[in-house]
């Protein structure tokens, strides 16, 4: 998934942007521990596990260039076999 050209202010606007592409239900919660489990263990999204390795492409800007625990929670959960978080970065 290519979410390039998109800067996101919030982790929100990223959940957002995530949700519809990765096929994630209304219930899902919006957390790193969540989309962990909807890439390692299944049964969450028919999208994510009809594929057998799911990357996303970000520019690194915006709320990406944060170092806070939330945004290196969200990295970290995009580490396993399955997923990969793709974060290129913008010229100035």
């Amino acid at each position: 998934m290519d979410l390039r050209g998109r800067s996101f202010d919030t982790l929100d606007d990223f959940w957002d942007a995530l949700a519809g592409p990765l096929g994630l239900p209304g219930e899902f919660g919006r957390n790193t521990e969540a989309l962990r489990d909807t890439f390692q263990v299944g049964g969450v999204s028919e999208v994510v596990d009809h594929h057998d390795v799911v990357v996303v492409h970000v520019d690194k800007r915006g709320v990406l260039t944060s170092r806070d625990r939330e945004v290196r929670a969200l990295r970290r959960a995009f580490a396993g076999p399955r997923s990969r978080l793709v974060a290129h970065v913008v010229p100035d």
